[in-house]
């Protein structure tokens, strides 16, 4: 069982792990050791999510979830398999506790004095340059 917050944990029975031969280091043994762990976990249709956390995870991993509704992580970044298994883990974790932060709502501030003022102020400069392309009709 995977726990990411007091009330947020995800069942071992919901994550399936492949594992496959990884590149990089490792000498001969990388040609025989799957070692690169790939975490698939259906989101789509997990019951471990709150439903608000799981529409901000799904906006948020739009690129990294399948048409099925499929989270699809890997890791390589060690040697050995077990390691790679609680990267992925942890790459996980992270991304729901970034879900799981519901955003602040924005206050509309109030413009300064100031930058009314240079507002206004570029309007009429505005306004004098077109005034000067007008032609007079004092004759």
């Amino acid at each position: 069982m995977l726990e990411i917050a007091p009330m947020i944990w995800i069942p071992d029975g919901e994550l399936h792990w492949t594992f496959v031969r990884a590149g990089g280091p490792g000498g001969q043994n990388v040609n025989k050791v799957a070692s690169k762990a790939v975490l698939r976990w259906s989101v789509a249709g997990s019951q471990s999510l709150p439903d608000d956390v799981k529409a901000r995870f799904c906006v948020q991993q739009r690129g990294r979830i399948t048409l099925e509704g499929d989270l699809i992580i890997s890791s390589q970044r060690f040697r050995d398999q077990q390691r790679n298994k609680d990267d992925c883990l942890e790459k996980l974790r992270d991304m729901i506790v970034q879900a799981s932060l519901t955003p602040k709502k924005r206050k509309a501030g109030k413009p300064s004095r100031a930058s009314r003022e240079r507002r206004m102020q570029v309007k009429r400069h505005h306004s004098e340059i077109k005034k000067s392309r007008r032609v007079s009709t004092d004759e």
